[in-house]
């Protein structure tokens, strides 16, 4: 599904001379290579402040406390994301509430959105799933005239687009994941948050260092959460090849869905405003999906499930409030959907093979 070593080389000499860079400096906590990352990733996702911090995670939970989210206030989201979505909201000491999913892009559904407003709604937390953006003009036009917060889970959608203009643009904030995996990756753990706020920014920065500005002076309980220089420093070494990777993934989907043709294969579709899908995930649905996987994995082609159990069958969520109409759809998605690979170090002979496996699984006799 991913392959690090193929982009090594490459990008062997200028990492490690970013490393000895950080050694030589003997600063290693919220230095200059910090500030250098924040100031570059912002121009990178159109953003005027960027707070690095420890995981992605941490960025969303960090976000709502800085909105003061939390105790009896409710979130809306999807239940087809990773855990850490949900996990920021409680963890921030909010309530999630579940809404469904559209079945055709797998990304949250307004009308199910719309049925899962109440009272103690104060914000809508769109997921870009797979890298693909979610139609923010319409959450956004929906947050404003209910005077509630729209925030953005960036995590998989570094370069990602909506007409145009950035995903992480629309929101309050937006939390950003740099896991290895990433679009944007790092060696390790690391998160950032973007927003258009200087307040918000001003009380992010405090939240993630113990709660002080003021160095032993803590006016709120904060958390430890600090981009480290050494994982600044290389993603710093990593951004500027951040678009050319996107470029060849959105070149491997396109592959994909030119030459995927199987009538018991679906694929995602894109909306035209979503004119840069980030394709952090090349997802399709079946509905013999374990029965495909194998066939792949005979083929010498490696899948993954993105995400095999809803939020709303996880043991600790299982009490979370939803969509009164359920969340079927999203149910649906999750029991036939099928990572395939999807990544800049694909060679177009191995996506070929990958397109030529499932167009050669076996077809259904029903």
């Amino acid at each position: 599904m991913n392959d690090f070593k193929r982009e090594t080389e490459y990008l062997l000499a200028p990492q490690l001379a970013a490393c000895e860079r950080v050694i030589r400096s003997g600063w290693y906590i919220l230095g200059p290579e910090v500030l250098g990352f924040e100031r570059e990733w912002g121009m990178q996702c159109g953003s005027p402040h960027v707070v690095g911090v420890g995981n992605g995670m941490d960025a969303l939970e960090i976000g709502l406390r800085a909105l003061a989210i939390g105790a009896g206030d409710e979130v809306i989201t999807t239940p087809l994301t990773a855990f850490a979505t949900v996990l920021a909201i409680l963890r921030a000491g909010a309530t999630p509430v579940l809404a469904d999913i559209d079945s055709k892009t797998a990304l949250l559904d307004l009308p199910s959105v719309e049925r899962c407003l109440g009272p103690r709604t104060r914000a809508v937390m769109v997921v870009h799933l797979y890298g693909q953006a979610a139609p923010v003009d319409a959450f956004q036009a929906l947050c404003g005239a209910r005077n509630i917060h729209l925030i953005e889970d960036c995590a998989q959608a570094h370069g990602a687009r909506w007409e145009g203009k950035p995903v992480g643009t629309f929101g309050a904030f937006a939390g950003w994941s740099f896991y290895p995996t990433k679009n944007l990756g790092a060696l390790g753990d690391g998160g950032a948050l973007s927003t258009g706020s200087e307040s918000i920014a001003a009380a992010a920065r405090q939240l993630r260092n113990y709660g002080q500005s003021v160095r032993y002076q803590h006016p709120v309980a904060g958390l430890n959460s600090r981009l480290d220089e050494m994982q600044a420093a290389l993603l710093r070494v990593r951004i500027p090849h951040l678009q050319k990777w996107v470029g060849a993934r959105r070149e491997v989907a396109r592959m994909y869905t030119d030459g995927i043709h199987h009538p018991d294969v679906r694929l995602l579709s894109i909306p035209p405003q979503a004119e840069r899908h980030a394709h952090h995930l090349f997802v399709l649905t079946c509905d013999r999906r374990d029965a495909l996987q194998s066939h792949l994995a005979e083929r010498g082609v490696e899948s993954l499930i993105h995400y095999p159990v809803p939020i709303h069958h996880q043991q600790p969520c299982r009490h979370l409030q939803r969509d009164p109409e359920g969340l079927c759809r999203a149910e649906q998605h999750a029991a036939t959907c099928l990572s395939i690979p999807c990544h800049p170090f694909l060679k177009p002979e191995e996506t070929q093979a990958v397109i030529d496996a499932v167009n050669s699984f076996p077809q259904s006799r029903a």
